[in-house]
């Protein structure tokens, strides 16, 4: 997959108004347009690993549209009693095997559904089994 090496100066553009909303950019080779970004090299690590969910990208013809959501990560939660505005959080170890199962040939997609509705649509969809236990 491609690898983006954070710096103090990498952020993901939150701005609605920015015309880099919803991509993430080093603010020393661009002209800043924004005044609202999430800084990417944080002390807490939580960005330490990161997987970007191509979530209302756009492209060069098709900005993404404002207010339809930006800067969605899959990234390392911090623990109990912390939450994400958006993004998925789950463990170290956990977000390891998931990069590390990520394959850009194979054109991954995230489904994030409650159990009860991934056992209805699995078959339908062709999903794939669970990657641990269920929880009751």
């Amino acid at each position: 997959m491609p690898y983006i090496g954070l710096t103090r100066s990498v952020e993901c553009v939150d701005d609605t108004s920015s015309k880099f909303y919803n991509r993430i950019v080093d603010r020393g080779t661009v002209s800043p347009d924004w005044n609202s970004s999430e800084h990417m090299l944080l002390s807490d690590e939580r960005y330490r690993w990161g997987i970007v969910v191509d979530h209302n990208a756009g492209d060069s013809a098709n900005p993404p549209l404002p207010r339809g959501g930006s800067c969605i990560f899959l990234h390392i939660w911090l623990g109990p009693g912390s939450s994400t505005v958006g993004c998925t959080a789950m463990s170290q170890e956990q977000l390891e095997t998931v990069l590390a199962w990520l394959d850009p040939v194979r054109k991954p997609i995230l489904v994030q559904l409650p159990v009860h509705q991934y056992k209805i649509l699995k078959k339908q969809w062709k999903l794939p089994s669970l990657l641990k236990p269920e929880r009751p």
